[in-house]
């Protein structure tokens, strides 16, 4: 039986990079939380995870979970 993963709220950000010769990875609202594949999809499995422990690391150390950008108030100011 398969568990049911719950959608990834974040967004990522992906992109080629010449540097590295591979995909960087990268969840703006989670600092510091990137992560590299030689693929496009390795990077989105990479960084999801990446995104994983981030989270559980911040719940752990009573550090603020900020909010996915599509669920942050919006002024129309």
């Amino acid at each position: 039986m398969r568990s049911k993963r719950r959608p990834f709220e974040y967004r990522i950000v992906v992109r080629y990079s010449e540097e590295d010769e591979g995909y960087v990875a990268v969840v703006p609202e989670l600092r510091g939380c990137s992560a590299w594949g030689r693929t496009e999809q390795k990077a989105l499995e990479a960084v999801r995870e990446a995104a994983s422990v981030w989270l559980e690391t911040a719940k752990a150390n009573n550090i603020e979970i900020p909010a996915p950008l599509d669920k942050q108030p919006v002024s129309g100011r």
